[in-house]
């Protein structure tokens, strides 16, 4: 910490930030750590503390901003980086996150949402920069998780039965999902987002957390932002939503609203196994409170006739959240290494 510390400072230094006050700011499940600077003149910025040597890398956040912010919309401008040491001073956008402002004005709810749908129409109207499919393969193994760090919790118990989903899985993904065509966030929900309602059209809405940027379909995002995993969005918000997107966008409706419940369950099914795997191996055990918000977003996906080839399977392989599962799961916090 020392050593970041001092790395820190210096870098703050030569940007001409060595005199800023510094307060920590929440920072998320990845090894990032984040300050909010403050400048004797009271100009506010970012720093984030990303630590290559955990594995984090600020290259992808940088491309990815730049691309953002030349469409017009609202992620953070990068002020100075330190690419090789893992430092970004980025544009302070506040703290109104979306998650907040809901619980403070709930007035607004509708108003947040359809901003965020407004930035998902604006930015699938561009061709997005090179960057990995998020494609039928990759996403059968990320939905594969729940079998290891959810319903198995790391033991290997259902090596077979997550064999024979996969396989399934990723069949009905190939045949459902078309080709990758926009840039997908990956993380696009109200802990992600932040109401500026000083700017105009989709740039009203800050836009965090989208590193892991990759190529996807356009209902990735959508589902991201209306089955969130840290707060209940109300069943009608997403179907008004959803339905919004899609007389925007011009899609057909039945293929959109079927690529849209596959990829719920698909990322609902990805996170079981991350908050699973958040308590069990890095000791992150909050994480589990969440577990039956998604369960219950993963059961809402399943009921669309598009996924009733794994259903079954899914349903008979994966135990419910019940209270004694979620229990262990936090008995076992940090007891699990990977494999």
């Amino acid at each position: 910490m020392t050593q970041r510390l001092d790395l820190s400072t210096a870098f703050l230094s030569a940007s001409g930030w060595g005199s800023a006050a510094r307060a920590p700011l929440a920072g998320d499940a990845s090894n990032r750590r984040y300050e909010r600077l403050t400048a004797a003149d009271g100009t506010p910025a970012v720093l984030m503390d990303a630590p290559p040597e955990k594995g984090e890398d600020v290259r992808p956040f940088v491309a990815i901003a730049d691309y953002l912010t030349s469409l017009g919309l609202s992620a953070p401008r990068i002020l100075a980086a330190d690419e090789a040491n893992g430092f970004l001073l980025l544009e302070d956008l506040g703290d109104d996150l979306f998650a907040r402002v809901v619980v403070k004005t709930p007035a607004l709810e509708a108003d947040l949402y359809t901003a965020a749908t407004d930035v998902l129409l604006a930015l699938h109207q561009h061709t997005p920069p090179q960057l990995a499919p998020y494609d039928a393969p990759v996403m059968a193994d990320m939905a594969a998780l729940a079998y290891r760090w959810y319903g198995a919790q790391n033991t290997g118990a259902l090596d077979s039965q997550s064999a024979a989903f996969h396989s399934a899985f990723q069949a009905l993904l190939a045949e459902h999902i078309p080709a990758p065509t926009v840039l997908i966030q990956r993380d696009y929900h109200a802990e992600n987002l932040l109401w500026l309602p000083g700017r105009r059209g989709a740039a009203r809405v800050g836009l965090l957390d989208f590193q892991d940027a990759m190529l996807g379909h356009p209902a990735y995002d959508l589902v991201s932002l209306l089955q969130d995993a840290r707060r209940d969005v109300p069943i009608e918000v997403e179907q008004e939503m959803l339905a919004y997107y899609i007389a925007q966008s011009g899609h057909e409706a039945e293929s959109f609203t079927a690529a849209y419940a596959l990829l719920g369950a698909q990322r609902n099914l990805r996170i079981l196994g991350v908050f699973g795997r958040l308590s069990l191996h890095a000791n992150k055990p909050h994480y589990v409170d969440f577990i039956p918000r998604v369960w219950g977003y993963l059961l809402r996906d399943l009921a669309h006739p598009v996924l009733a080839p794994v259903r079954a399977q899914l349903l008979a392989d994966l135990p419910a959240p019940s209270s004694a599962l979620l229990t262990e799961l936090k008995d076992k916090c940090g007891t699990v290494p990977t494999l």
